[in-house]
């Protein structure tokens, strides 16, 4: 998912950790579209949930905020989870594009999805994933493309993106690019390059400038991170 062109095996969006084998049981959530007023908080826990989980620091929660004011931006499908009152998990959608040649088709994209450290392991992530697929169905779309686990992914329907002859942007098929028919067919014509957008590409020195809005926290070397700066 990535991070101008990152993605799993290199980084990945999502970051909740739902395990079926997990000892914890699942939670109740109500899920509702962010509200403007909700926007600092969910940056905020994107924030949490990423930090120096992929790399020091993290860049999810300034995606969010981009993403948030481009025209890719589908407000229909920015859904927030809700436990006792606090914002807990989130989940933003983006028109996409598949490129090929001269022509483009829309498709969605998703990410981040993310949900408190404390709160992870309860299935969060998954209710978000399945609602938003369901509600994107409902308005119509072709397809959803991500970049993402294949393993986790394949439990919502998503498969490797080149049954349907899509690539990265570089023309090449990634284990880690998934694609889902929303209705039966509706890739069946469409192939050619994933291009997420613009906003999904982070300048580093926005990133640090936008940071000092939020806690001040340690970034740290660990030697599970896939990026050490």
């Amino acid at each position: 998912m990535v991070i101008g062109g990152k993605h799993f095996g290199q980084y990945t969006y999502e970051h909740w950790f739902d395990d079926e084998y997990g000892n914890k049981p699942p939670m109740d959530v109500l899920l509702r579209i962010e509200e403007e007023k909700d926007y600092n908080s969910v940056e905020n826990l994107t924030r949490e949930a990423f930090w120096n989980i992929y790399k020091p620091g993290c860049d999810e929660h300034l995606l969010v905020h981009n993403i948030r004011k481009t025209k890719e931006f589908i407000k229909d499908l920015d859904y927030v989870a809700v436990f006792d009152d606090e914002i807990v998990g989130s989940i933003i959608y983006a028109k996409a594009k598949i490129i090929d040649n001269n022509k483009e088709y829309d498709v969605l994209t998703f990410g981040p999805v993310s949900v408190l450290p404390m709160y992870q392991n309860r299935g969060i992530g998954k209710k978000l994933i399945e609602h938003t697929i369901l509600k994107s169905k409902e308005m119509r779309f072709n397809a959803i493309v991500i970049y993402g686990n294949p393993k986790y992914y394949e439990k919502f329907g998503f498969k490797n993106s080149k049954e349907y002859k899509i690539t990265d942007m570089e023309g090449n098929y990634n284990n880690a690019l998934m694609a889902l028919e929303l209705h039966l067919g509706s890739l069946g014509n469409i192939n050619g390059k994933f291009f997420e957008g613009e906003a999904y590409k982070v300048d580093k020195s926005e990133l640090e400038i936008f940071d000092k809005n939020f806690p001040y926290k340690e970034k740290l070397v660990l030697d599970t991170q896939i990026f050490k700066e």
